[in-house]
């Protein structure tokens, strides 16, 4: 039991990264890849900067910016020199690939017995403590996320994203609108490897690579259960993001208890993203 439990706790942080995709692709129809740069690089800083002794208190902001600053540079790439995003997001992740292996120094960062947002403790057993410590952050970031995208601010990014010639025609700049919503997507992002490295006990400069699967099935299959559902609301796709996260780690918890060779886990998240992906498009044709 504990197993799946602490699937639930990794899906619950990764859904954190998956709440970034969802800023990029279903808000703005950007296919960001800046998530496998952004999402090490939240790690790579939280674990030096806990080294260091510095309280996760200050982490916070520290990780929100350097996410912010990682995707504004590949919303800027593809709006001021009209790169496509997909090639603008792979230069960016390319980059930070050397500076996140500048900053750690090594290619992998233990953090057994530092002090972190895990060790606030509230229940005597470490699973269950750890595993409302998350649920606890995770609803104060769907509060925070949902009350942003209902304000003006977040309408002209949901509008801009929806059609960017008519959010121009009102005066709204959508190439800032594209910055901001990058920035916020990908300090999201950074945010779910502070969660991470943490929950994990270290950080390792390859642990980005291919995550933006992970994030982009939980996308994938929030939108087949709100189609499914009906739900159309902001709160409930967000609501949704994070139980198909949880999903896609359960799918993959079930995977390794059954026997399968951990070395296929790769394919087996990238075969069941194409499933989704295939089923959906399956019954859009039907």
């Amino acid at each position: 039991m504990d197993f799946f439990i602490t699937a639930i706790i990794l899906g619950l942080c990764l859904s954190v990264m998956g709440l970034g995709i969802y800023m990029s692709m279903k808000i703005f129809n950007i296919p960001d890849i800046t998530t496998d740069g952004s999402y090490t690089l939240g790690a790579v800083i939280t674990s030096i900067l806990l080294l260091n002794n510095v309280s996760f208190f200050f982490i916070i902001p520290i990780v929100f910016f350097v996410g912010a600053v990682a995707g504004s540079i590949t919303a800027f790439i593809h709006t001021k020199f009209k790169i496509d995003a997909l090639l603008a997001g792979i230069l960016t992740m390319t980059a930070l690939y050397s500076i996140n292996l500048i900053i750690l120094g090594r290619s992998n960062q233990p953090l057994i017995n530092t002090k972190n947002i895990f060790s606030i403790s509230i229940f005597e057993n470490q699973i269950y403590n750890n595993l409302v410590l998350v649920l606890s952050v995770i609803l104060i970031l769907i509060i925070l996320l949902t009350y942003l995208l209902k304000t003006d601010f977040g309408i002209a990014m949901r509008a801009t994203g929806n059609n960017a010639k008519m959010v121009r025609a009102f005066g709204v700049d959508d190439d800032k609108m594209k910055i901001y919503g990058l920035a916020i997507a990908n300090a999201l992002t950074a945010f779910s490897g502070f969660l991470v490295a943490q929950y994990q006990a270290f950080a390792d400069i390859n642990m980005g690579i291919g995550i933006v699967i992970t994030g982009l099935g939980s996308v994938l299959i929030a939108d087949a259960l709100q189609k499914l559902l009906q739900l159309n609301s902001i709160v409930w796709q967000i609501i949704l993001v994070v139980v198909s996260s949880i999903l896609f780690q359960l799918v993959l918890a079930f995977t390794l208890s059954i026997g399968v060779n951990p070395n296929l886990l790769k394919l087996i998240t990238a075969s069941f993203v194409l499933l989704i992906v295939g089923i959906t498009r399956f019954r859009k044709i039907a």
